[in-house]
């Protein structure tokens, strides 16, 4: 049987979009260092590292080896009257799990550990492929594209933070030693960091050719120009199109992105209430438990004098997800009164949301240390309670409904209210 004949996609080369606003722009060559925003809305669309994706490899191999120590050694040590307790990072997920919580440990584990280790391994393996003289890109294409997707769920950074938080509430009540894992993350962290300062996206797929379709069934039907948000590559075609360069799926515009936002935006607000309310911990010193709740924990980081700290934590566990879910409302509103003004304010106001949810997860790992951690029978021991487990439900909501959103949405309502408007007055 013959194949039939495939045609090459009209790839728009020199061209690019803007993810948060459409625009298209020509591409300019960038000398390292050098940074392309979108004059329209102010987005980072690249970055050209100063010493090129070249320079990523070593750092990825680096993070790659390091990472199985920090997952497996000790993380924090604790004597308390002559009882030691020790810990790692999987004994918080271990523990959760003999308590009934299982899918919160699970939660923990993937961000803290599997989904970055699972995403190095991803990266290294493309970029060790992408200099042999002949690549195989239709194995390459998967990997990058997982890479760049796991980018979010990679919760070190967090996970340090949560561990600081631990650490501070502890050292005032037993004595305590930081382990070799903790500083072994430090290094990953740094890493990670550096990995993606040195690598331009848009740039390394560049290096893959351009895929040949197949053959449409109905040519009459409307073409569209299609951006890629994964790599950049904007080329005519139909919605659910493949990317002739990295194979995603390509849409106009998020499917389904207004229902899904507000789906995941009410379920987060209808949990935000019983994870406030509810302990998330209960501490038991000497046979007597004690229920935490969030706010708790900040005003016992305030009478221990740490005011940082417990504006950090308040900031980022209590304010952070109300604000997340009234600026995605508000976000929501806007496109469906079709707002044409502050355009640029409420798309700087979405790359916020999008960023900064995930540092709500520091009262979770927080919970995870301690828990892994104070188990020392009478004397004292931490017990995660349900409150945790509507937490961390609450900010992967968040974080499921600012992915879901296309900011685009509000470019094109803006120019829908100003065509509608000048009809009603012609």
């Amino acid at each position: 049987m013959k194949r039939r004949p495939g045609f090459a996609p009209a790839v728009r080369e020199g061209i690019t979009a803007c993810p948060d606003c459409g625009l298209l722009l020509r591409e300019a060559r960038l000398a390292p260092g050098q940074r392309l925003r979108c004059p329209r809305c102010r987005a980072r669309l690249r970055h050209h590292g100063a010493f090129g994706a070249e320079a990523a490899l070593p750092l990825v191999i680096a993070a790659l080896l390091l990472l199985p120590f920090a997952i497996l050694s000790p993380l924090i040590d604790l004597r308390l009257y002559g009882q030691t307790a020790r810990a790692s990072l999987l004994s918080g997920p271990e523990r959760l799990d003999q308590y009934g919580f299982g899918p919160l440990g699970w939660v923990i584990l993937l961000t803290a550990s599997l989904l970055p280790l699972l995403r190095l391994v991803a990266l290294g393996v493309s970029l060790f492929a992408l200099r042999r003289p002949r690549p195989p890109f239709h194995l390459l294409r998967p990997l990058l594209r997982l890479a760049e997707r796991l980018r979010p769920w990679g919760m070190i950074e967090v996970y340090l933070l949560g561990f600081f938080v631990a650490y501070s509430k502890l050292v005032d009540l037993a004595r305590v030693h930081v382990d070799r894992a903790a500083y072994i993350l430090g290094a990953v962290m740094l890493c990670l960091v550096l990995i993606d300062d040195v690598i331009d996206y848009p740039a390394l797929w560049r290096r893959f050719p351009l895929t040949l379709g197949r053959r449409e069934a109905h040519p009459e039907t409307p073409r569209h120009l299609l951006a890629c948000t994964l790599c950049g590559t904007v080329s005519e075609g139909r919605d659910g199109m493949a990317c002739p360069r990295c194979g995603a799926r390509l849409y106009r515009r998020k499917p389904q992105s207004l229902s899904l936002t507000a789906i995941f935006g009410l379920s987060a607000a209808f949990l935000y209430i019983p994870a406030n309310l509810l302990p998330i911990m209960t501490v038991d010193y000497y046979g007597v438990g004690v229920p935490r709740t969030i706010l708790a924990g900040v005003r016992e980081l305030i009478a221990a004098g740490m005011w940082p700290l417990a504006l950090l934590v308040f900031f980022a566990s209590i304010l952070v997800p109300v604000l997340k879910l009234v600026g995605l409302f508000l976000l929501l509103f806007s496109v469906g009164r079709r707002w044409r003004r502050r355009l640029l304010d409420r798309t700087r106001l979405y790359r916020l949301i999008d960023e900064v949810g995930r540092w709500s997860m520091i009262d979770i790992f927080m919970l995870s240390i301690l828990v892994g951690l104070v188990q020392l029978g009478l004397l004292a021991s931490v017990i995660p309670g349900p409150g945790a487990l509507a937490f961390a439900a609450v900010v992967l909501l968040t974080m499921f409904a600012s992915t879901s959103f296309d900011p685009r949405l509000m470019w094109d309502a803006a120019l829908l209210g100003r065509q509608r408007r000048r009809e009603g007055r012609s």
